[in-house]
């Protein structure tokens, strides 16, 4: 007969026995669990990463929605005037900052046509170059319905110039090319900025506007 202590130890073995399939597995899962901890680490950085080239995509898109809406009316200018497509897209995003300025936003002026008795119009901080520094003043701007009727008014006043001087704009019609265009709207006195006609160039070399022209 089994003396008690034997009967014990055999139990004693059994659950041992039993015990450690069970420690394995559980040191098995936390393994797998650490495994699957650091994959998620390293991945971090990735989804990020394709957010900002998401954000940045997107803001491009933006832009190229801009120019496709004001292209329409562009070419059908051109075809009616000689105004090159490029120097009114490029002047619109100069002048609107892509359409988001309060002007264009709110009162559909994309290119910051002053108001000279006009009745329809509106009263704006803007800024000018004067003796050699940047000052804030107020001017008095046209309002508009549509951005196509600011692109017609503005087209209209290379065609009939001003009051005052009717072919103040002449040249800027009479372009080949866009630089010949910019220039002859900076020599025009179109705005105060002494680096207008750079910008108005850079803006048409970085979108590659002249592609429309």
């Amino acid at each position: 007969m089994q003396s008690s202590d034997g009967m014990k130890k055999k139990r004693n073995k059994k659950k041992n026995t039993l015990r450690f399939p069970a420690i394995l597995a559980g040191i098995l899962l936390i393994f797998i669990a650490f495994i699957f901890s650091l994959k998620s680490l390293f991945e971090m950085p990735n989804v990020m990463g394709d957010e900002s080239v998401q954000v940045e995509v997107e803001v491009e898109l933006s832009k190229e929605d801009f120019i496709q809406q004001l292209l329409p009316q562009a070419k059908t200018l051109q075809e009616g005037y000689g105004v090159l497509p490029s120097i009114i897209i490029g002047q619109a995003i100069l002048e609107s900052n892509w359409g988001a300025s309060q002007l264009s936003s709110q009162y559909n002026n994309l290119f910051g046509i002053k108001s000279f008795g006009h009745s329809d119009s509106v009263t704006l901080d803007t800024q000018e170059y004067v003796n050699g520094q940047w000052l804030v003043i107020q001017g008095d701007f046209r309002v508009y319905q549509s951005w196509e009727e600011s692109m017609t008014a503005h087209t209209m006043l290379f065609v009939n110039g001003v009051d005052w001087s009717p072919t103040k704009y002449e040249k800027v019609l009479s372009a080949t090319n866009y630089r010949e265009a910019a220039l002859a709207l900076q020599e025009a006195g179109y705005a105060t900025d002494p680096e207008y006609a750079n910008k108005v160039i850079q803006v048409i070399e970085t979108y590659e506007l002249d592609q429309f022209d």
